[in-house]
């Protein structure tokens, strides 16, 4: 069955900033390429941390009067921040970052576990070959319903699950599955559905199969249309 990755969603012509890069020298490169991060790359291209909107604003906040409310430690996290000048001082680290054959839901739970909008990808020795956004992983959901049946007749039913058509009727609607058929094992029923449901740009499945054998349970209690 196809794997969606990374590789298949990330934004190749990514822009990156030397370590000694200005305060103002970012803000420009945000500003011109209407992006809310940068990564940060040493001498040989490899990522080193990401500068955010969130990290240049600390200069922003510590001019006003938030600084001064800020409990102890925060405070001087925050002066800190906001008294550097180039990326080396202002970036976030350790970086999270993904390799261009993360899958697409390995992706999105590391973006969810570790909060975090955009993974730099990189090479096997680190350096940067694009960035996948929230958004990135979400393209998936934007292919055709014409687009999932194909995959799923042609990589789930029959390349993995060897069913012929007949066996197992398809039904497409704005990335809702529906499943119809009678198959002779439970347990064939529920791989079915797992795996159509696996398959990115679905949103859902609704599963009308039946089966003919309980395999999972006692003998004879199986779903029969009849």
């Amino acid at each position: 069955m196809r794997r969606w990755t990374v590789w298949e969603v990330m934004t190749a012509d990514v822009v990156a900033v030397p370590e000694d890069a200005s305060y103002r020298a970012i803000v420009d490169v945000l500003a011109e390429r209407r992006i809310s991060a940068v990564p940060v790359v040493d001498p040989a291209g490899r990522v080193v941390g990401v500068v955010s909107e969130a990290d240049l604003l600390r200069k922003v906040e510590l001019a006003g009067t938030v600084a001064r409310r800020l409990v102890p430690g925060r405070r001087r996290a925050t002066r800190a921040k906001g008294e550097s000048r180039t990326a080396r001082d202002l970036m976030s680290v350790p970086v999270v970052t993904a390799g261009p054959g993360t899958s697409l839901h390995a992706a999105a739970r590391l973006m969810a576990e570790k909060g975090v909008k955009r993974l730099p990808v990189v090479a096997d020795d680190g350096t940067l070959v694009g960035i996948v956004s929230r958004a990135d992983v979400l393209k998936v959901h934007l292919r055709s319903d014409a687009e999932l049946r194909g995959d799923i007749a042609d990589e789930v039913l029959r390349r993995t699950l060897w069913l012929e058509p007949f066996e197992v009727r398809l039904d497409v609607d704005a990335g809702v599955v529906t499943l119809r058929g009678h198959l002779d094992r439970r347990s064939l029923a529920e791989l079915t559905v797992r795996l159509v449901g696996s398959v990115p740009g679905v949103v859902a499945v609704q599963d009308h199969l039946t089966y003919e054998l309980d395999d999972a349970g006692p003998a004879g209690v199986g779903r029969n249309p009849c």
